[in-house]
């Protein structure tokens, strides 16, 4: 069975209570930032921490260990309220790897150390040149914001639907909202189930007029504005670009503001 190697990475966590919205709205954005950060950050401490091995297969463990703390600190130095886990798994152990008096660490490309990933193993000064990966899970854990009950599609979220707590924001690639004003009034764009985490994926702007229906139409360019009217091509939500037929016959495209209007950029 092969071995599991879990190593603690603890940064001053935030209690959730303490949080503000502000701070919560910074703390998502933050973590969005580092996440997509950590490619470059974990590839450059690689050539770092390679180390000599007489036999790689028998202990890569230590390797490992000090290449991911490396990386992982980088990331706590960045004061993210996430207390951080990763679990490491082993190398299949059919696998006999020459000796090898090199091996570097690295992240590959498209990979982030973040929820289920892989770590690449490599040979860099060996009679043998080989290339491994080792499967890797980091969680990620912090305050969000949970389901209390089930939610129907369509439906309008309240600040009732959801309480705080600790979850693992990496469990799923969809970002979660750290914040109420990020769901409250969001419609759920799929069946809910209690004990869900609330992330970008399952909810949407709630609609504000339908297809064929008549909408207002603002047209502004350089020190003008001009209001018309129009029938709306499909249906509009805050924040969409949706395309309108005017009275002419002209179709135009223009993105839908708070109120329902469509404003057009001349």
């Amino acid at each position: 069975m092969p071995s599991i190697f879990v190593f603690p990475f603890v940064s001053p966590l935030v209690r959730a209570g303490a949080l503000a919205s502000a701070g919560r709205r910074a703390v998502a954005r933050h973590a969005l930032a580092v996440v997509l950060g950590l490619t470059a950050v974990a590839g450059s401490s690689g050539a770092a921490l390679a180390q000599a091995a007489a036999d790689p297969s028998a202990d890569l463990g230590p390797l490992t260990q000090r290449w991911l703390d490396d990386a992982m600190s980088r990331n706590q130095a960045s004061g993210l309220p996430l207390r951080m886990e990763v679990s490491v798994g082993s190398l299949d152990s059919r696998l006999r790897l020459a000796p090898c008096a090199r091996v570097e660490p690295y992240l590959p490309v498209g990979a982030r150390l973040w929820g289920r990933t892989r770590l690449g193993l490599r040979c860099v000064e060996g009679q043998t040149a080989w290339n491994v990966y080792l499967p890797v899970t980091v969680k990620a854990f912090g305050p969000a914001w949970v389901l209390t009950g089930p939610v129907a599609p369509g439906t309008v979220l309240t600040a009732n639907d959801a309480t705080e707590a600790e979850v693992d924001w990496a469990e799923e690639s969809a970002a979660v909202m750290a914040s109420p004003e990020m769901w409250v009034g969001q419609v759920a764009a799929r069946q809910l189930v209690a004990g869900q985490a609330l992330r970008q994926t399952m909810v949407r702007p709630p609609q504000l007029f339908r297809a064929g229906a008549q909408v207002k139409v603002i047209a502004q360019g350089p020190g003008y504005a001009v209001t018309s009217a129009g029938q709306a091509m499909s249906a509009g939500a805050a924040g969409q670009i949706v395309r309108i037929r005017m009275d002419n016959g002209r179709i135009v495209s223009g993105t839908v503001n708070e109120a329902g209007t469509v404003v057009v950029a001349l």
